[in-house]
């Protein structure tokens, strides 16, 4: 079944349950579902955002010319793989999160010749390892800082989540690209791929030594300079014909030609990094103006257009979106409006990448509306949610094998929320008092927490949902939720055993 007719059934089948069954407050199941339709704005217009930018290059002829030019640094398949799929991603997801990797990465390879349904595989499976440090840290400093962590604690619950991930990264990559290439041509450069994720991880350990905010970051950057210029070079990657050099794009040329991807970082890093002062800002939610709407709640919009409603329907339930903050208005309203006067598109043209993004967007309305319904509803009433019962039950069926259980909790709350911020928000407390109970060490714990949230990326709902939507894809969620299992289950059971030795 498709999932825009899945997931609103799965979440009016929950709905159901919540009401008669465990006889929940109907007030506070009602609020969950407003709240679930008006967080499904986020994703729905981080979609829209990444389908625009895209239209917008092929559109202006840029992604002719970054074509162009990644065929002219190398021909060979898995180096553009791993260089867009792998290092790019693992930049942005460290600056950005949100999704916003895979919602880039994946119409690039499509770009450049790619099948869409692997290239959504390939993309979803590569964005796993960097996830518990994007968004400048998030996942680890907020997602579990509501626990009363020191900073100490905080930096090695992250420095051993980064050791859990970089055991996976060994072989996360090799069956990401085995969903594109064959075998036989990974071994073939396999020299380059270990050479990229080798450099990845270095800068990666490193950072996440002394930070939680920069480990992506420092790794990404490392990916993509040793990629780029390896490739270029055609270190470790098979001996071939040499690459025919395009002499017609100079560097001014390929400048403008990649300003909408390096504008989006660079927006996306100026809008993220604390050292700046802005993203304090774009997300302060101290109201410039506050409607009251007596027992429904309020309504409030602060100076830097966070809009929110506090108090749904009278419960504690609340909901805001920062509308300069999550990835749509900026970076890819913005750097898509300046891509069209850089390119002096016409009007007529302008129009038309509208009008085909705004249709790409529509049908996966209904399926970001019910995973968002279902996530609020599966949280809803504290102790009492299902999502708590589910946490609960799973801690004491696993016992003393907790060790190779909390990761799978971890994914779980990722699957059902699409981030792994949510999922350590709402499964850290389970998790941390399952280890006090048993007697193992919480930092390692919450670090498989942590880990888990990030490789449930792979099989996050409207994750899949959202970079379907981004290249095109329809009706194709289940085949590849079926891909991607088998790769959870190995991240997890490798998570598992590097926990051991910590």
């Amino acid at each position: 079944m498709a999932s825009n007719r899945a997931l609103p059934l799965a979440a009016l089948l929950l709905y159901g349950i919540l009401l008669v069954y465990f006889r929940l407050n109907p007030v506070l199941v009602h609020a969950a579902v407003v709240e679930g339709v008006l967080t499904a704005l986020t994703p729905i217009s981080i979609v829209l955002g990444a389908v625009l930018l895209f239209k917008t290059m092929e559109r202006t002829g840029a992604m002719g010319t970054v074509r162009e030019w990644l065929n002219g640094i190398t021909s060979n398949k898995v180096a553009q793989l791993v260089i867009v799929g792998w290092a790019f991603s693992f930049l942005v997801e460290g600056v950005s999160g949100f999704g916003t990797p895979a919602a880039l990465a994946a119409p690039l390879l499509v770009g450049l010749g790619f099948a869409p349904l692997p290239v959504v595989v390939l993309c979803l499976m590569m964005n796993t390892v960097p996830v518990s440090f994007g968004a400048v840290g998030m996942p680890t400093w907020f997602g579990l800082g509501e626990l009363g962590l020191s900073e100490e604690e905080l930096r090695e619950i992250g420095f051993k989540s980064a050791l859990m991930h970089a055991g996976a990264a060994l072989f996360i990559p090799l069956l990401a690209l085995r969903m594109v290439v064959p075998w036989s041509e990974i071994r073939e450069n396999i020299g380059f791929v270990a050479l990229v994720v080798g450099a990845t991880m270095a800068g990666y350990l490193l950072t996440a030594w002394f930070s939680v905010e920069f480990p992506a970051i420092a790794g990404g950057l490392c990916a993509l300079i040793v990629g780029v210029s390896a490739a270029r070079h055609g270190i470790g990657l098979k001996a071939s014909a040499p690459v025919e050099r395009s002499h017609g794009i100079g560097p001014i040329r390929l400048l403008k030609a990649t300003f909408p991807l390096w504008g989006t970082v660079l927006v996306l890093l100026i809008t993220r990094l604390d050292m700046i002062g802005l993203r304090s800002w774009l997300t302060a939610g101290t109201p410039a103006i506050d409607i009251r709407l007596g027992g429904l709640g309020e309504l409030h919009l602060s100076f830097s257009l966070v809009v929110g409603w506090r108090n749904i329907f009278g419960t504690e339930m609340s909901w805001a979106h920062a509308i300069l903050y999550v990835p749509s208005v900026l970076p890819f309203f913005l750097i898509s409006t300046l891509s069209f006067l850089l390119f002096r598109t016409p009007s007529r043209g302008v129009r038309e990448v509208w009008q085909g993004s705004l249709h790409r967007v529509f049908q996966p309305i209904g399926a970001f509306i019910g995973a968002l319904v279902l996530v609020k509803l599966l949280t809803a009433g504290g102790d009492q949610s299902a999502a708590n019962t589910l946490g609960q039950g799973l801690a004491h069926a696993a016992g003393g094998a907790w060790q190779f259980a909390a990761v799978y909790l971890g994914a779980l709350g990722s699957f059902f929320s699409g981030s792994n911020t949510v999922s350590n928000l709402t499964f850290g407390g389970i998790q941390y008092a399952t280890a006090q109970e048993l007697g193992l060490s919480h930092t390692t714990i919450l670090s498989l927490q942590s880990v888990g949230g990030a490789m449930g990326n792979m099989i996050c709902i409207h994750n899949i949902v959202a970079v379907c939507s981004v290249v095109g894809l329809q009706r194709k969620e289940s085949e590849i939720l079926r891909k991607t299992f088998v790769s959870v289950l190995l991240y997890g059971a490798v998570a598992g055993i590097i926990s051991l030795a910590l």
